[in-house]
């Protein structure tokens, strides 16, 4: 079954490498969708895949890479427009 996430991470989780983390694992994963840094210091992902893969790269967000210092992470139901890859988004 495919899942349409829209993700929050909160924390320390600009400046870390985040979302370049965040694209390798959602490419490995092969997750479609985005990422990107908020004006509020979080991080927003939207991301399309198989149930099982969705599940994986939310469990990656809630650590991140070795740098970042998450505190939670939000994910909910979410449908956007059709995407291709994964990209970072300014």
């Amino acid at each position: 079954m495919i899942l349409h996430r829209r993700i929050k991470i909160t924390g320390k989780v600009q400046g870390v490498f985040y979302r370049a983390s965040a694209k390798q694992i959602a490419d490995t994963l092969n997750i479609t969708g985005w990422i990107r840094n908020d004006a509020d210091g979080n991080v927003i992902a939207y991301a399309v895949g198989e149930n099982e893969n969705i599940n994986k790269f939310i469990e990656w967000c809630r650590q991140g890479p070795p740098m970042a210092e998450v505190i939670d992470v939000y994910a909910e139901e979410y449908i956007s427009d059709n995407v291709n890859g994964f990209e970072i988004r300014k």
